[in-house]
């Protein structure tokens, strides 16, 4: 379009065109020319703009990626890390578990193992202040007097929950 436009304007100061409907022709031709090469310079500086624009949006979002990955294989690390450790724990207490289970009864432990499949998880609770620490229930007067009345190796459960019953120095029985 330049190139037509300085040809254009070449050939209107050459005095080659003579014909005054020729040269009003041509001088409309570099005006529309010039017109649309000024619209067109437009367009192009709009989209540089943009584009300038959307860089800087691309680089604070890169940014934003990069910090939020950051976050994220930290929190990967520190997941990883207490994974290890309660792998390391649970290792340490199926040993201890090991060893307790080994000095209870194969009836007893066959019944809590029972249990604790059918409780979700828990197959014994602590007597507490006339309480099952399993279902959170008090006893009542009567199992209280039973309990007391039972000797210490004497298998105890809750009549609410069916949990084995745990008394300890402090049950307050």
């Amino acid at each position: 379009m330049r190139q037509r436009a300085v040809r254009d304007q070449q050939r209107l100061d050459s005095g080659a065109v003579s014909s005054p409907k020729d040269l009003e022709s041509l001088q409309r031709e570099i005006t529309s020319l010039a017109k649309r090469q000024g619209d067109l310079e437009d367009v192009v500086l709009e989209i540089m703009e943009r584009r300038e624009s959307a860089q800087e949006r691309v680089a604070e979002l890169t940014e934003r990626v990069g910090a939020v990955q950051a976050k994220a294989d930290d929190a990967t690390a520190r997941r990883d890390a207490a994974s290890r450790e309660l792998d390391a724990e649970a290792a340490t207490v199926a040993k201890d578990r090991e060893v307790v289970a080994g000095a209870v009864p194969a009836d007893l432990l066959k019944l809590y193992d029972k249990l604790r499949t059918q409780q979700g998880g828990v197959g014994a609770a602590r007597l507490y202040q006339r309480r099952c620490e399993g279902c959170r229930l008090e006893l009542n007067i009567t199992e209280v007097n039973d309990v007391k009345a039972a000797s210490p190796d004497t298998v105890l459960r809750c009549e609410n929950c069916h949990r084995i019953l745990v008394r300890t120095a402090d049950s307050g029985l």
